[in-house]
């Protein structure tokens, strides 16, 4: 990705070279600077639960915000960060949907018969995920999970692009789709790499004082607080860290630009597990026939359910109907939240838990774990944050509104049009 998204950058400041000089002055003031930057710097699960009880660079960043996020996980999340659409208009939500005539996995029905005890190790799963990966020639973030070797020829996979880069999004465009249109100079981390290393790589990009935009992607808030929950030790650290980095780029960037946004973003926020049901025990005791008569998902906190037999629909309605420990979601609800449940292949039936409970054993992962996201939008601890030492603007509200900030702070560039400061 980072090589695609160079040849982009590079690209751009070969265009502006060809303007006229009047427009290199602007860039350029007597300071030996560029004129202005904007830095997005995205935490994953930096929710507004978790910044409210850490805090992060309340100095150098006293605008911060709550916003809404979308139903599911980041496969969702993300996109919506990116195009300033939900679901339901970019077409990206869950990485697993329903489609056996088109799916990759059909020759994992023989893995099937394989021991359990090596290939339902996480690690074993992750190295073979690689490797198809690499067979299959995706671009796009690629994980088995735990998914049954038998069950999935049932399904194919949405992620196959990298969404990071121009192109890479099912139905629409991204902020990096804009910034090649309109001839803006920019920079996205590739995610493949470490935190240590995105940050130095986004510093390299910001000396150059070419880039408007750098947007640096830092994930592993994420899977520390999937670990430990959201109270450990750890995750003040973690935080800490992070201003550590977010201080180390701004301060490079004051070397190279006069002027200086920074913002920092997240996807959803992140909720302590308080306990687990085992929903696929509960499925499976009613007697029908995985295949023939349904088909599920069994994501980490919500399941998902297809009916090749519309009889079976009742019975698991009903069962699921008795589960206290979460609810069926209705189709009025899911068009509200923008989910595009009227594409089958994302489901039929929809059953999410109560917040801070785990479907366990799912197909997402094997054991309980302490921190876990994916519940309702209006859960208190799925909401997401953005932080900035610019004013926010009252109608930014959802993750899907962050697009808006990033085209406001990059518009005095648009349609390669450079206007000097007053």
């Amino acid at each position: 990705m980072s090589e695609v998204l160079r040849t982009h950058t590079n690209h751009i400041g070969q265009l502006k070279t060809k303007r006229d000089s009047t427009i290199l002055v602007s860039e350029k003031k007597k300071s030996g600077k560029s004129d202005k930057i904007a830095i997005y710097t995205f935490v994953d699960a930096f929710g507004w639960e978790v910044y409210k009880k850490y805090g992060f660079l309340n100095k150098l960043m006293p605008n911060a915000k709550r916003l809404e996020t979308t139903f599911g996980f980041s496969s969702a999340a993300d996109p919506s960060i990116l195009t300033g659409r939900y679901p339901d208009e970019h077409g990206h939500w869950s990485a697993f949907y329903y489609e056996p005539n088109t799916s990759p996995f059909k020759p994992f029905k023989y893995l099937s018969m394989l021991p359990g005890i090596i290939f339902d190790r996480w690690r074993v799963r992750h190295w073979l995920s690689k490797f198809i990966k690499f067979a299959y020639g995706y671009t796009g973030y690629f994980e088995l999970y735990s998914v049954p070797f038998a069950k999935l020829p049932q399904f194919d996979y949405l992620e196959k692009r990298d969404y990071f880069v121009p192109g890479g999004i099912l139905k629409t465009d991204t902020i990096f789709d804009w910034c090649v249109e309109q001839k803006i100079p920019y920079y996205c981390s590739n995610w493949r790499h470490s935190e240590e290393t995105v940050v130095e790589e986004n510093k390299a990009e910001i000396r150059k004082g070419e880039i408007k935009l750098a947007y640096v992607y830092l994930p592993r808030l994420d899977g520390l607080m999937h670990t430990v929950g959201t109270n450990d030790i750890k995750v003040n650290e973690k935080i800490r860290w992070l201003e550590d980095q977010v201080t180390d780029l701004y301060d490079t960037a004051k070397e190279h630009y006069d002027d200086v946004s920074l913002y920092v973003i997240s996807d959803h926020g992140m909720a302590n597990v308080r306990g687990s049901i085992d929903l696929i025990k509960k499925i499976e005791s009613l007697g029908l026939n995985y295949g023939s008569d349904y088909i599920a998902m069994y994501d980490s906190t919500m399941a998902r359910f297809w009916f090749p037999n519309p009889d079976a629909r009742s019975v698991i309605e009903g069962c699921l109907e008795k589960i206290p420990e979460g609810s069926l979601v209705s189709n009025q609800e899911l068009e509200k939240m923008h989910v595009p449940y009227q594409d089958a292949k994302f489901g039929e039936l929809f059953f999410l838990m109560d917040p801070g409970l785990l479907i366990n054993p799912s197909y997402m992962g094997l054991k309980v774990i302490p921190g876990m996201h994916g519940y309702h939008p209006n859960d208190k601890d799925s909401f997401a944050s953005i932080i900035s030492n610019r004013p926010i603007p009252d109608e930014i509200k959802s993750i899907t509104d962050i697009r808006k900030t990033m085209q406001k702070e990059l518009e005095m560039y648009a349609h390669g049009t450079v206007h000097a400061y007053q």
